[in-house]
């Protein structure tokens, strides 16, 4: 065993280690002046598939102090080792920011010359020529009009090697499974050039996965792996034993290897694995035209396996489409498909998901006294997980809620229930409010949604922000019941942050003001009408792009 060892330097400050919720972790070096972190684009550092992110949630940057955290004004606010942060602090190796789903450490990065060891086996062997073996490549074999080999191989209509490669047409082209295409594709290259014993193996990331073998005990050489996939090499070795530097690998010391043959399984330029073929005893020595010839095939057996996969992944994406559009059939059906008629009190509500499903909730109760109940909810996250647990969270809120009174402890019970079952990543938004059109008190529990509006018909627009932390999270919350009067001609618009965060081509967001002032501003439109026009308006303010989140609105005006 030898090594060879080379140098690299490294000369930042530090680093940041990012850690999402589903486990992965990102390393980034500190060579600029500032990152700010949230859900748009514009951030360097950008996190769109947070939902408990804001679209600009905060900045690290540099000071002559040494480096900064501050919060952009995001909804959920940022904690500097469990401490929320109102202004900018320092922020050093050893702290850790907790942002939405996000852990984000300080790592300081070395700024001493490291020293990085290559370790070689038995260098000398690799080093030595490999004087007995032939080396082809694919562009060689297919681009050589000329060559004597590629006449050899195909020019003679007759030939044993013209009659395999229309075999191995005729077989591949047949609708097979990638199970049995694999088992075929050995099957083919072993009779073609009457190898002994062969392996099919593909790149699985960056593992080799045995797909098809004859024989057992496979130890192939490192030498030939290597340069059959790096340097996309189709090798042939007459005899191990006359080229040396492999005739003393154990690989072929062990299993009496007289000559083999590894090529590339390549695609153009994409190399997916590797045939390799090998004969412990020397009945039949390969030859450069059976080389070729398995070349060419592992080439046309590689463009049949894509094109397998591709199908197989077609099929799959066939399946879930179908399926996830049987779950939006579904999901649908578990919102309100009209609102209630209620005397005194003209409602509406609307949900669009960003995908086929999606985490928003809403819902209308209606009670024998008169009054209504409305609840707007938003489980974090996207697509068939929120989904999931936003159909868990309706099933839950029909039995609690059957019954107006006592909000604030049945808020506690659904959030100890929601902890006690959701994973530590997922969370909810969620606001009930129960409204007697015939008084206009409206009692209600905000567990960190975003304020519902009471925009005035006096004027003025008040945010209903009262209540608690989102569920799912604190298994101890408590929640608070607040009273708020609603006079005739107030209207009471509940949203989703599919509404406000919605942005512009600049980045700009739709913003509560704006949707406040568009409803003050139509205060007798029938409420249905109303939130047609403001998803029209959504869409025209992001230039028709597509949703970046689930989107709701629930409006109740109290009739003068």
């Amino acid at each position: 065993m030898t090594s060879h060892a080379g140098t690299a330097q490294f000369n930042t400050a530090g680093e940041l280690l990012i850690h999402d919720g589903d486990g992965r972790t990102r390393r980034v070096q500190l060579d600029r002046d500032r990152y700010e972190l949230g859900r748009s684009s514009v951030n360097f550092l950008c996190y769109p598939d947070d939902s408990g992110l804001s679209r600009h949630h905060l900045a690290i940057y540099r000071s002559p102090n040494g480096w900064m955290v501050e919060d952009l004004g995001s909804k959920n606010g940022t904690l500097v080792n469990g401490i929320r942060v109102d202004s900018a602090r320092r922020f050093a190796p050893g702290d850790r920011i907790s942002a939405g789903h996000l852990t984000i450490e300080f790592g300081q990065a070395p700024t001493a010359r490291q020293t990085v060891v290559f370790v070689e086996s038995a260098a000398a062997e690799v080093a030595a020529p490999m004087d007995a073996t032939v080396v082809q490549r694919l562009t060689d074999v297919l681009g050589a009009e000329d060559s004597k080999d590629l006449n050899k191989t195909y020019a003679m209509q007759g030939s044993p090697q013209m009659r395999a490669l229309i075999q191995a047409g005729r077989e591949l082209v047949r609708n097979r499974t990638l199970e049995d295409l694999f088992k075929v594709i050995l099957d083919l290259a072993v009779e073609a050039v009457m190898a002994g014993r062969g392996v099919v193996m593909t790149l699985e990331g960056e593992d080799l996965v045995v797909k098809a073998a004859r024989g057992d005990g496979f130890r192939i050489s490192s030498v030939v792996r290597d340069r059959v996939l790096a340097e996309k090499a189709s090798l042939l070795v007459r005899d191990t034993q006359l080229d040396q530097a492999l005739k003393n690998r154990e690989s072929i010391v062990a299993h009496r290897v007289r000559s083999m043959m590894a090529v590339p399984l390549q695609t153009n330029e994409q190399v997916i694995g590797l045939i390799y073929l090998d004969s412990p005893h020397l009945i039949r020595e390969f030859t450069r035209e059976d080389l070729n010839l398995l070349t060419v095939m592992a080439n046309v057996a590689a463009i049949r396996i894509e094109h397998a996969r591709l199908v197989e992944v077609e099929r799959q994406d066939m399946i879930i489409q179908k399926e996830l559009g049987q779950a939006a059939e579904i999901q649908r059906g578990l919102l309100p498909k009209t609102a209630p008629n209620v005397a005194g009190v003209n409602l509406a509500g609307f949900n669009v998901p960003s995908r086929a499903v999606g985490g928003d909730y809403y819902d209308f109760f209606t009670y024998p006294d008169g009054r209504v109940g409305l609840i707007v909810a938003d489980v974090a996250g996207k697509g068939l997980p929120a989904a999931l647990l936003m159909t868990s969270l309706r099933a839950r809120c029909h039995v609690l809620f059957e019954e107006a009174a006592d909000l604030m402890n049945k808020v506690t019970r659904l959030n100890k229930a929601i902890c006690a079952d959701t994973p530590d990543n997922r969370f909810i938004t969620f606001f009930i409010a129960v409204l007697d059109p015939a008084t206009g008190a409206l009692t209600y529990v905000n567990a960190g949604h975003n304020p519902p509006l009471l925009v005035r018909a006096a004027g003025g627009v008040e945010q209903l922000d009262q209540g608690g932390p989102v569920l799912g999270i604190l298994p101890i919350a408590r929640y608070r019941e607040v009273n708020v009067q609603v006079e005739p001609g107030d209207s009471i618009v509940f949203y989703s942050d599919g509404v406000t965060e919605a942005a512009s081509p600049e980045g700009e967001e739709f913003g509560e003001d704006r949707l406040g002032a568009f409803v003050a501003a139509r205060p007798r439109q029938d409420v249905a009408e109303l939130i047609a026009e403001i998803s029209a308006a959504v869409n025209a303010f992001t230039k028709g792009a597509p949703l970046a989140d689930d989107l709701t609105l629930l409006i109740a005006r109290r009739k003068a």
